[in-house]
């Protein structure tokens, strides 16, 4: 119920706002206005908008795939509860938000020409958090089948390796690829507080996965 709440919002928010440009630049995540005009509720609502369709619809299927299964199937069972589950399944999508956007926020509040969008720091924390809890799960990485922990490590590296070229001022691609690492990270690190036996599990089935 969750996840498809959230889809709701995120297409509905993000359909009127290809509508309506100006409130895309409203509800977009801009430092530069969050500090100067304490418009703190960017941190949030740059969440629920997106660039375009291919963007919406990227992120739709990720959050539908990774999200209900853990929201439905998983979370119910590693908490022994259906609420508690819920409970950890909300902080992790919006606390994957604000993580993902922190960072961002302390490089780029004095940055006039710096904004993004989208749900994609939210979606990763879910879908990393999915990806310790089924390893050797599959998951279509560019449509290419691969072991969940397989593209766990692709797409910390290769957001890592990025972000720092990007830092450099060596590439440039419109991609948040701060969102994409730093929600990883936080959807690691609940699931690590939460429940400690996680990590060790995982290393575990991936090194049996070689056996």
């Amino acid at each position: 119920m969750i996840t498809y709440t959230f889809l709701a919002i995120i297409t509905a928010f993000s359909v009127y706002c290809f509508m309506n440009p100006a409130a895309t630049q409203k509800y977009l995540f801009y430092p530069y206005a969050i500090k100067r005009e304490n418009e703190h509720y960017r941190f949030l609502t740059h969440a629920f908008i997106h660039g375009d369709y291919i963007h919406l619809l990227f992120n739709f299927l990720a959050l539908y795939s990774f999200g209900h299964d853990l929201e439905t199937r998983i979370f119910p069972v590693l908490y022994d509860s259906h609420k508690l589950g819920s409970v950890v399944y909300l902080f992790l999508f919006t606390g994957g938000i604000y993580a993902a956007s922190f960072t961002e926020y302390i490089r780029n509040k004095d940055n006039p020409s710096y904004s993004s969008l989208g749900a994609s720091g939210a979606i990763s924390a879910v879908m990393f958090v999915w990806i310790l809890l089924n390893p050797t799960g599959v998951v279509a990485l560019f449509f290419i089948p691969m072991p969940g922990w397989l593209v766990g490590i692709l797409l910390l590296g290769v957001s890592f390796y990025l972000i720092q070229r990007k830092r450099k001022g060596t590439y440039s691609d419109g991609i948040s690829h701060e969102a994409h690492f730093w929600g990883a990270i936080f959807g690691i690190a609940v699931i690590a507080v939460t429940k400690t036996w996680v990590l060790k599990a995982f290393y575990l089935q991936v090194i049996s996965a070689f056996q």
